[in-house]
């Protein structure tokens, strides 16, 4: 067996269970179990893949728990986060957000969404060659639950009870259509999932069913800041001083926006794939062309993002001739 990190109790019946996330930039994913004297829940699971898998169940176990003896809960879709779901829950429950569900439970439906964002990406000028390689490579397709599972929506608003706990089902659309945070209200903890992670920040792509992903998320950034929140418990990393955090993400990427509106004004005409290649990044790579695939198609995702927040507010034009996109300062 590997290495994993034993279950920290963070607060009474409530653990955190570490899982790593292998070559992944990530590094971890924080699982977290809420355990009753009559049922258990499980947010979150890693990636369907042999060390999240061990390390995930190994923590149950240490909690006197096995597969099939918990509930999950999915802040959202992300095969980081659902991978391990069906496992986990075998006969049991999988609580998903009603938006989010499809994709997950649905393989026709996440067929139909690979492709028409795929096609997105090529409108942007991403080249084939690398979108067939991220086909083969990307986790989000290869490790993402297989078919089958018991899968219940969530709206929101709704309250689940467990272990002596009321969380509440806050929708938080943006990084995924469906990302939910679940609200302690007498507590003041939040479970975050990906909306408000503290030392990374979290990616904000382009989607299908958002015509505006970026305004979309800034608005539920804006909405979840009026929470009185004294424990943040994000799916990633540590935690932090959580409405501080939130006025630095609403910084960021208002600064992403004025950078790719100067793009755009230097570079007229060009698709989201070039945009991105004259942007900064964090990446440890000496040009655009030597960029790792999986972070080229995370960062014009981004640059997409950024650019349909501009265009649904008039400050930038985007033209498509011959299937290939074109953005033009206003």
């Amino acid at each position: 067996m590997g290495r994993y990190v034993m279950p920290e109790e963070i607060i009474e019946r409530i653990y955190r269970i570490p899982v790593p996330l292998p070559g992944n930039p990530l590094k971890e994913l924080n699982a977290y179990l809420i355990k009753g004297t009559d049922r258990a829940v499980l947010i979150d699971t890693g990636f369907r893949q042999p060390a999240c898998r061990e390390a995930l169940f190994a923590g149950l176990r240490e909690l006197g728990l096995r597969r099939g003896e918990v509930d999950v809960l999915l802040t959202h879709l992300h095969s980081d986060h659902s991978g391990l779901a069906p496992e986990a829950a075998q006969d049991r429950t999988i609580y998903v957000s009603e938006a989010d569900r499809p994709t997950l439970d649905d393989l026709h439906a996440r067929q139909v969404h690979w492709d028409k964002l795929e096609e997105r990406f090529q409108e942007e000028g991403f080249p084939r060659h690398l979108l067939a390689r991220m086909q083969e490579t990307n986790p989000a397709r290869s490790m993402a639950p297989p078919s089958g599972g018991h899968y219940q929506s969530l709206r929101d608003g709704e309250v689940l009870e467990v272990g002596g706990y009321r969380l509440q089902c806050l929708l938080m659309p943006g990084h995924t259509p469906g990302q939910m945070c679940f609200w302690m209200e007498e507590q003041g903890v939040m479970f975050t999932g990906d909306h408000v992670l503290f030392d990374i920040t979290p990616n904000i792509t382009a989607w299908i069913q958002m015509k505006d992903a970026l305004g979309t998320y800034l608005d539920s950034l804006r909405k979840i800041d009026a929470y009185d929140v004294r424990l943040a418990l994000p799916g990633h990393r540590k935690t932090g001083d959580f409405h501080q955090r939130i006025a630095q993400l609403l910084e960021h990427h208002h600064r992403r926006l004025d950078e790719a509106l100067s793009v755009v004004k230097a570079h007229p005409g060009r698709p989201a794939y070039d945009i991105a290649g004259h942007m900064t990044w964090k990446i440890r790579a000496n040009s655009w062309q030597d960029f790792p695939v999986a972070q080229k198609w995370f960062a014009v995702g981004e640059c997409m993002s950024h650019l349909d927040y501009l265009t649904v507010r008039g400050k930038v034009q985007k033209t498509v001739a011959d299937g290939k996109a074109a953005y033009y300062a206003v």
